[in-house]
């Protein structure tokens, strides 16, 4: 990982510009000096909630989680979820969860990647921390900030939350913020960012399909592999249909899976192109807001050109930087993909926003992808 404590922190003020607002917090904030609440949340039945006053005013109000909130422990009929490959968040760690009313079920899409039509008033939650120590994931986490998706009328929402710094509970926060976020990396470093809490409008630039909001990483490949419910490892496909939350007539044997890009154990085509997926296809895809670049990037691709091999940017500007190709066979040095990838110029970074830092392993395992090939292949 990248040392970025030198990136230099404005004092932080409170104020008020109409589209954004930055988070009073001190500079050089330790997470020790957060005090961590007692409080609990109060008890709220979930299959009572009124979808029509959503957004609530605190993440509480929805009652998905018991006792002390930022704990995170689910209510019954709350279920976590994990995907294969995890989109980079500036190394926030992330736990989701998905809830559904009693008896609605999300159905199997008969397509290449097993897309899910869930129902109307479908929750997925999904958390960013980050605990002190690396090494130590578990304690001493600091809440970041909490986003739901709700599906209601037919249509996705997404409603962003901001956790205050008692760690008692989120609020809900329509223009995003600006928070200070420090953290020792797995190596002992020091880490400081001022992490971007986007705003309401901006989730829709990376969640759409032909121009309508949708979830990303819960297709059936994202899902089709174990995760440890407690009880020992289980095929997370088959927990939701047994969970009474999925209906398919399919053996996950005979559904598409992707693999996990940091397992170092799987083949690296496999590899790179679940990081493309996960991190760059739901804007680089024939429905996404970037297919007129004519560059796909989800995990089923296959076409060169398509991917980049030789290909030449649309209209790149000064973000193809002095290269030509996307891709260019064996020379990752002179691939515009891995240039975007490792910049955090404006108008140069992709993706363009979520991200205040560079992803150095990430970069790292595209190099190596590109570097492997052969231009004679192509």
């Amino acid at each position: 990982m990248k040392n970025i404590l030198s990136i230099s922190l404005l004092p932080v003020l409170i104020f008020f510009l109409g589209c954004a607002e930055k988070v009073a917090e001190k500079e050089d904030l330790e997470v020790a000096d957060i005090s961590y609440g007692n409080w609990e949340a109060p008890a709220v039945n979930i299959a009572k909630l009124d979808f029509e006053s959503m957004p609530f005013e605190k993440l509480s109000d929805y009652g998905f989680f018991t006792g002390k909130i930022r704990e995170m422990k689910p209510q019954k009929g709350v279920l976590t979820y994990e995907p294969a490959s995890s989109l980079f968040t500036d190394y926030a760690h992330k736990s989701r969860f998905i809830w559904m009313p009693e008896g609605a079920a999300a159905s199997l899409k008969d397509d290449i990647e097993g897309s899910l039509d869930f129902p109307d008033q479908t929750v997925l939650i999904k958390n960013f921390f980050y605990p002190a120590d690396f090494n130590q994931p578990d304690k001493d986490i600091r809440m970041i900030e909490t986003r739901l998706m709700i599906k209601r009328n037919g249509t996705w929402e997404a409603f962003p939350y901001i956790w205050n710094n008692e760690q008692t509970d989120a609020k809900y926060k329509v223009i995003g913020a600006e928070i200070p976020v420090k953290w020792q990396d797995e190596d002992g470093k020091q880490q400081l960012i001022n992490y971007i809490v986007p705003n309401k409008n901006q989730c829709k630039s990376c969640h759409n399909v032909n121009e309508q909001m949708v979830p990303i990483g819960v297709k059936a490949k994202h899902l089709n592999h174990s995760f440890d419910y407690g009880n020992g490892p289980k095929n997370q496909l088959v927990q939701w249909q047994e969970s009474g939350i999925l209906e398919m007539d399919k053996s996950p044997d005979d559904i598409a899976s992707m693999v996990n890009y940091a397992d170092k154990s799987k083949d690296l085509n496999l590899r790179a192109m679940a990081y493309l997926d996960i991190n760059c296809a739901h804007c680089h895809r024939a429905e996404g807001p970037a297919s007129t670049s004519g560059l796909f990037l989800n995990y089923e691709e296959r076409d060169p050109l398509k991917l980049g091999v030789f290909k030449t940017p649309v209209a790149a500007g000064f973000g193809a930087g002095s290269f030509k190709f996307a891709i260019y066979p064996g020379k990752a040095d002179e691939s515009i993909m891995t240039f975007r990838m490792g910049t955090n110029q404006v108008g140069a970074a992709m993706p363009e926003i979520g991200r205040v830092s560079v992803h150095e392993e990430g970069v790292q395992l595209i190099k190596e992808w590109i570097n492997a090939m052969e231009e004679k292949k192509f």
